[in-house]
């Protein structure tokens, strides 16, 4: 594709700069035909800082996105930029100028308050982590450590399912149920209740797997999309959540946000 002249964004944060990058994403998204180079530049707190950030604006920079709460660093930026060629957008400025004007309220001046001692952020990139470790059964060692576990044969959203809930602060580890494959002994030590199976429609998960070796450009004739084939996992599957005792959540047509609220419940009354 041939792009028109590439238009240069420089995003200016006095913390990680997370929410102009993600504004700006959004924002570029809706010009796919164009060419739009991004340049980031987090953790500006100083003027000093801010000022090399702007002499290499004045050489190549067509825009200026910023998220400065420290004192002075707006206003600086504003100040030092009136005769560039660039423009500028200050992405909280009009909020601010709203609170005041509602309230009389005044921001407190301190870079990454939305992330500074934010437990539940904390937890939720915590969660994530562990999703990402002990996704598959890599690791045994983590269902020790996880608030779910979740079971259940290939295509029913193990994966998916242990990411969203991740998103919302829960550890999730989870295991493949495989015929030919031993289950680890730590599916067995954790506290009753943690393990939560998957079961599908063999209709559906046929028609599921067909589909994933399609795309992977396996063809349709692998034993991995064979009725037989997935019968006998399910099979295996419904004799290891009987001997487990664990709850089950049929996927069918279901969507993961719906899986995963049955699933909270289910852990929320657990943990009662």
């Amino acid at each position: 594709m041939e792009y028109l002249d590439a238009v240069i964004v420089y995003i200016i944060s006095d913390a990680i700069g997370e929410t102009a990058n993600q504004v700006v994403q959004a924002a570029t998204s809706q010009y796919g035909k164009h060419k739009i180079v991004v340049r980031q530049y987090p953790y500006v707190t100083t003027t000093e800082i801010l000022q090399d950030v702007l002499d290499k604006a004045i050489e190549e920079a067509d825009l200026l996105v910023y998220t400065l709460v420290i004192p002075g660093l707006a206003e600086y930026l504003e100040e030092h930029s009136r005769n560039a060629h660039y423009q500028t957008v200050n992405l909280l400025g009009p909020i601010f100028d709203t609170f005041a004007d509602l309230r009389g309220w005044k921001p407190e001046g301190k870079a990454g308050l939305i992330h500074t001692l934010d437990d539940e952020y904390f937890k939720e990139v915590e969660a994530i982590e562990f999703a990402v470790k002990y996704d598959d059964g890599k690791d045994p060692r983590g269902l020790l450590r996880a608030d779910i576990i979740l079971i259940g044969v290939s295509r029913t959203s193990k994966t998916p399912l242990s990411m969203y809930l991740a998103n919302r602060g829960y550890r999730v580890a989870n295991v493949p149920l495989v015929p030919e494959v031993m289950l680890p002994a730590e599916l067995y030590a954790v506290e009753k209740g943690m393990i939560i199976g998957l079961i599908i429609k063999p209709d559906i998960l046929t028609e599921i797997r067909t589909e994933r070796l399609k795309a992977l450009g396996l063809g349709d004739t692998a034993t991995y999309a064979g009725i037989s084939r997935i019968n006998r996992e399910l099979a295996h599957s419904l004799r290891i959540t009987e001997e487990l005792g664990c709850p089950v959540i049929d996927v069918t047509h279901k969507a993961v946000e719906e899986t995963a609220g049955l699933i909270i419940e289910m852990y929320k009354k657990r943990s009662k």
